[in-house]
């Protein structure tokens, strides 16, 4: 893999970190945490190894993409906004009545492929495109994002099964594994355990990454994305929830707050150099 993808990949992700923190500050409502902490495979798979196209967003033999986590939506629509599926100007209508951006994804958004909101069901849906997707011969992969408090919900448990039953090659799941949820730490409220060793004994192909190690990421949807071996792949991404944000890191009160003034220049300021002059 060349170095210098790498390094553009990481640029981007810094660039669309600064994007989130604006989209939220701005909108004053939001989940910042859960999209720092996804931004990077979501960069990875845009970027580099999705098959869609910004001009026929329909396409129908695209590679989908299911955000479980819906409410991690600022860093959707940062990355589909950047990629020209729709206006970057429309980033400035999150949350706004009235606007097609609310604060989880719907399906006349450009781009999104999954009404997520619900948490548990996103991994159901894309389950069910896969097979759809295998029925009608289509050659195109479906990913779906997971959180690992969502892990906690017992659909998801059974989608696993059903989908190493349906032995769903074409399916590929990441778990951004950010260790915390709404009210604190994902191991004090409801230990999800040995996640490794459970999609495995469920008949899946496990991959174990640094979901902030970039080169890893790609690497990872490289390897996940040619496993055509019968059998359903997911992604372990171990993640920092708020990363790139030294307050927000690991701190569960930023899991849907947004950053005041003075919080939203510093953050701006620790991911990276930026004209801060327009934060009042």
């Amino acid at each position: 893999m060349q170095k210098d993808i790498v390094l553009e990949l990481k640029q981007k992700a810094k660039e669309l970190r600064k994007e989130i923190i604006t989209i939220i500050y701005n909108a004053q409502s939001g989940h910042p945490g859960g999209s720092l902490s996804a931004i990077d495979v979501m960069v990875g798979l845009y970027y580099h190894k999705l098959k869609v196209d910004t001009k026929n967003p329909l396409w129908e033999n695209r590679d989908r993409f299911v955000l479980s986590k819906g409410h991690c939506s600022p860093a959707i629509y940062a990355v589909l906004a950047d990629k020209g599926f729709f206006p970057k100007s429309e980033l400035e209508g999150y949350r706004k009545i009235n606007r097609m951006l609310q604060g989880h994804p719907e399906l006349n958004t450009p781009g999104i492929d999954f009404a997520g909101g619900a948490l548990g069901q996103g991994i159901c849906f894309a389950l069910g495109i896969a097979l759809a997707c295998r029925l009608d011969k289509r050659n195109c992969n479906v990913y779906a994002m997971i959180g690992d408090g969502e892990a906690q919900e017992g659909a998801v448990w059974e989608s696993s099964m059903a989908a190493a039953f349906h032995k769903l090659d074409n399916l590929i799941v990441i778990l951004d594994k950010n260790q915390v949820q709404q009210t604190g730490k994902t191991k004090e409220i409801m230990d999800i355990g040995n996640v490794t060793m459970k999609w495995k004994a469920f008949g899946w192909n496990v991959i174990e990454i640094n979901g902030h190690d970039m080169a890893q990421v790609v690497k990872a949807l490289d390897k996940a994305s040619k496993m055509k071996n019968k059998r359903p792949t997911i992604i372990i991404s171990n993640t920092i929830k708020g990363k790139g944000v030294s307050f927000m890191e690991l701190n569960h009160k930023f899991h849907g707050k947004a950053p005041n003034d003075d919080e939203c220049r510093k953050a701006i300021e620790e991911i990276g150099n930026i004209d801060v002059k327009k934060f009042k």
